[in-house]
């Protein structure tokens, strides 16, 4: 039968092992793809034509030898801040940056999965916005509605996955860096627990508030490559136990209770959930209730987290402005963060490390009441191409607190969340939830995101472009 090309990881993965498609076949038709959308979408800091097709064909040759490996040879994406070795990792920034000399460790596993790494998505500079958007590559665009950004700072990923140009990517999460994207993009997006997936060469990334996660049109595509990208480096301070998360999808999670939290963290500027985006995440605690769970409004008891949060991000806004070979090409916006992390990077933020256990103790006593919370990912939807680009430091703060509020908490407690696709507002702008669980609650957190889409069927949408399907492979 012939292969559809609009097919998931999962389904990618078998057509390959049945013998129905090639590696080759398939980095091909991703190749036509993002060449087809760069000059529209512009999700792709590097693409690496001549590296995959090779991969592609030594993974042909194991694949006829019948060899088995859980991505072999599929090709995907991953995230301008990872280390792929032979390219440079600029990270949103402008300027020239020496190739990495070898993967890292995500990467690393990735490869050892047998997945072909097709290239690396546009991100931000330095990670910090939720715009992909910026002097050193231009601006990523939403497939769904290109006049607006897919959100960032794994925009280029998520622009990626949602068009259909790669099956699915790798990003990274700081402050809701994957899971905002998805929610805007209209994709699952898993942000794991914190070392999960290795983010070395880095012991921690941004003071540990930053790691890895997955972007991918449904939960089973998400929790696969996950699987395929967790581990460990033997130099890694965080190493959560061992999950097989795949196993989850379809896992009947029992009826749980579930708080529905709507009010947003505390937050030194004003932010104010949207009633369209609010109503849509009420539409998912319905269908929630509908599945047997019980769903009460309740809010953890943040407190004060976000001074916790400040000292660690800024902090490490500072270390990478450290290690930039071209300072003086930096937005002044990432100088101002970098000036304000050096003020904060003594006492303030060894408090706010130390901080961390005390919030993971209060807020997991949540957890003794419930089993899972659902919020917003987001209380707006995906602003337009251009809107917080030329702010100023204070008002970029400002925009990205109305817009983005809900995500960043769970970064500083380093635990697992989930967004969801919940729907459409305004003129079809794409808005998610997340699904939110404490340390290690990722095969609970993603049987509940199966159970939901199973009722939604969200990744039989399209962008309406269809641009998956209008390249000249397809």
């Amino acid at each position: 039968m012939p292969y559809d090309r609009s097919a998931g990881l999962a389904e990618s993965v078998r057509a390959l092992a049945a013998g129905e498609s090639t590696s080759r076949r398939l980095v091909e038709e991703c190749l036509a793809r993002i060449e087809a959308t760069q000059d529209s979408l512009n999700a792709f800091r590097i693409v690496r034509r001549s590296a995959a097709l090779a991969e592609a064909d030594a993974a042909d040759r194991e694949l006829a030898a019948g060899v088995r490996r859980p991505l072999l040879g599929v090709p995907v994406a991953v995230k301008d801040d990872m280390e792929v070795a032979g390219e440079p990792t600029a990270f949103g920034c402008r300027g020239d940056f020496p190739p990495a000399p070898r993967d890292g460790e995500a990467v690393r596993r990735l490869r050892a999965a047998g997945a072909v790494i097709i290239g690396k998505t546009n991100a931000c500079e330095l990670g910090q916005w939720p715009f992909t958007e910026g002097p050193a590559f231009g601006a990523t665009r939403n497939p769904w509605h290109p006049e607006h950004t897919p959100g960032g700072s794994s925009g280029g990923s998520a622009a990626a996955v949602a068009a259909g140009l790669v099956p699915a990517a790798l990003g990274s999460d700081g402050a809701g860096s994957v899971r905002i994207p998805a929610a805007w993009s209209h994709l699952v997006g898993i942000k794991p627990q914190r070392g999960r997936i290795s983010t070395w060469p880095r012991a921690e990334s941004f003071q540990g508030i930053t790691v890895n996660g997955t972007l991918a049109r449904t939960v089973a595509d998400a929790a696969l490559l996950l699987d395929a990208a967790s581990g460990n480096h033997p130099r890694d301070p965080h190493r959560p136990p061992r999950s097989a998360v795949s196993d989850a999808v379809g896992r009947d999670p029992g009826r749980l209770r579930i708080a529905l939290s709507l009010k947003p963290p505390f937050t030194a500027l004003p932010a104010r959930l949207q009633p369209d985006v609010r109503a849509r995440v009420v539409e998912l605690a319905e269908k929630l209730e509908a599945l047997g769970h019980t769903v009460a409004e309740a809010d953890p008891p943040y407190g004060r987290i976000g001074l916790t949060f400040v000292p660690r991000a800024t902090a490490g806004i500072a270390e990478r402005v450290r290690e930039a070979p071209h300072p003086g090409l930096l937005d002044s916006r990432t100088l101002e963060a970098a000036r304000l992390g050096r003020l904060l990077g003594g006492p303030p933020l060894r408090a706010a490390r130390r901080a961390e256990a005390g919030l993971q103790q209060r807020i997991g006593a949540f957890f003794a009441s419930y089993d899972v919370i659902l919020a917003p990912t987001t209380a707006a939807p995906p602003p337009r191409v251009g809107a917080m680009l030329s702010l100023g430091p204070f008002a970029t703060d400002r925009a990205m607190i109305a817009a983005c509020p809900y995500a960043w908490p769970w970064n500083v407690l380093g635990w697992p969340g989930v967004n969801v696709p919940a729907g459409f507002v305004g003129d079809g702008l794409p808005v998610g939830a997340q699904l939110l669980g404490p340390a290690n609650s990722e095969p609970l957190l993603v049987s509940v995101a199966a159970q939901l889409e199973g009722e939604s069927r969200w990744h039989e949408r399209w962008p309406p472009q269809a641009l998956a399907k209008d390249s000249p492979a397809a």
